[in-house]
C-alpha cells in the first residue's frame, strides 16, 4: 500500500525538487526552495551575500553554486558599492 501511495504522491506533486540535485546538500536545496528559487534564472537574481545568509548555505555552497553557475554562463548578481566621501 506505501508503494501505491508514493506513486501517486509522485505523479501528483510535481515540483521542482530536482533543482540543484547532485550539485550542492539537501540543506542548501532546502534553503532555496524557501525562498522559491527554483531555477539558475532566479538564483542569478541574487548576490552571493544574500544566498549565504540563508540557513544550510556556507562558503562550500558558494563555491559550488558558482562552479555551477559558470557552466550554464549564469552568475550572481552583483553587489553595487557606494563611495560615501
Amino acid at each position: 500500500m506505501a508503494k501505491c501511495l508514493s506513486s501517486i504522491c509522485d505523479v501528483n506533486h510535481n515540483r521542482k525538487e530536482d533543482f540543484l540535485k547532485g550539485v550542492i546538500a539537501l540543506p542548501a536545496r532546502r534553503a532555496l526552495e524557501k525562498e522559491k528559487i527554483d531555477s539558475l534564472e532566479k538564483l542569478s537574481d541574487y548576490s552571493e551575500k544574500e544566498i549565504i545568509q540563508f540557513h544550510g548555505v556556507g562558503r562550500y555552497t558558494i563555491e559550488k553554486l558558482k562552479m555551477y553557475m559558470k557552466e550554464h554562463n549564469v552568475s550572481f548578481k552583483t553587489e553595487k558599492f557606494i563611495n560615501k566621501q
